[in-house]
């Protein structure tokens, strides 16, 4: 079968409900480490549209009064993790010799919400292409491992849906990846790791306009307008029982949607990515997303941060 081909019989796949979102993702990488892709461009800017379609499609299912409880309860703990992560992950970039721009991206991506905090933070701070590559590539590879990842040890943990859902949030960097897992692990878990991801992406614009004074320079900083709208999904779902019978529809697609946009983003992981992430920025991805993972799952487990 041509490749082309098989990329589209592959996404409608992805589309039918037949497969879930993690063996989208596995499909994915599958298919970019095997064929060339053959619309590379255009299938990372469908995925990065898709990713916040679906998000929204999600707040129609979501009781806002839960939302609006979760996010005051993860708004702490989000800033102060935000913090230590980003000065441990330069710490650990200077540690492994990491070029100045490919270390701050990476860590703001671990830091804050992986690939849309790298592709805000990137233009304020003048990285070239190149080092965009390498930032996003770093994420993405260790996304797709949080994807499989972290529902196994949820279970075998035996963590409770809202204990996993913070766990996922504070932990996994794309919010596509928190989606896909805490999908998989529960409706609770999904509601509560969404609502915190969604929260925690908001820092992007503070830190990017900090980032932008400390460079003196004058990027227009991108507000992540997404979040509005899912919380007005949210609103509707909540307060406007006439649509009652479609938001579950709506829902239905978020999630369709967000299966599909992981296939996406696994085509997009090619062999030349691997190569270009380079051994020092990976590790240094890899140690700081152990470190953060591990403690934030630690004071989870000791009732020190809860929602």
């Amino acid at each position: 079968m041509h490749t082309k081909n098989l990329f589209f019989v592959l996404l409608i796949i992805s589309a039918s409900g037949l497969i879930s979102p993690p063996l989208a993702l596995l499909t994915g990488l599958i298919y970019g480490l095997s064929f060339a892709h053959p619309y590379h461009l255009d299938a990372k800017k469908l995925s990065a549209f898709l990713l916040q379609a679906s998000i929204v499609g999600l707040g129609f299912g979501m009781n806002l009064q839960e939302v609006i409880r979760a996010g005051r309860t993860g708004f702490l703990y989000t800033a102060l993790s935000i913090s230590f992560a980003l000065g441990l992950g330069l710490a650990i970039g200077r540690l492994f010799k990491v070029q100045d721009k490919p270390s701050l991206l990476i860590s703001t991506g671990t830091a804050i919400c992986g690939g849309s905090a790298i592709a805000a933070v990137g233009p304020v701070v003048n990285a070239g292409d190149e080092e965009m590559a390498v930032s996003l590539g770093t994420v993405f590879v260790l996304n797709s491992v949080a994807l499989f990842l972290f529902p196994a040890i949820g279970y075998s943990l035996h963590l409770s849906q809202n204990q996993f859902g913070l766990w996922s949030a504070l932990a996994i960097h794309d919010t596509s990846s928190v989606v896909g897992a805490t999908a998989k692990y529960g409706s609770a878990a999904l509601m509560v790791g969404t609502t915190i991801k969604l929260a925690r992406a908001l820092w992007i614009v503070p830190v990017a306009f900090a980032l932008a004074l400390l460079k003196k320079g004058k990027t227009r900083i991108k507000w992540p307008w997404f979040i509005l709208f899912f919380c007005l999904a949210a609103v509707a779902g909540t307060y406007l029982p006439w649509f009652g019978p479609l938001y579950p529809k709506l829902s239905g697609l978020g999630k369709t949607g967000l299966t599909v946009t992981l296939y996406l983003i696994g085509t997009g992981i090619s062999r030349s990515t691997l190569k270009q992430v380079g051994v020092r920025p990976l590790l240094q991805g890899i140690l700081l997303w152990a470190i953060v993972a591990t403690l934030s799952l630690i004071l989870i487990r000791l009732g020190v941060i809860a929602v």
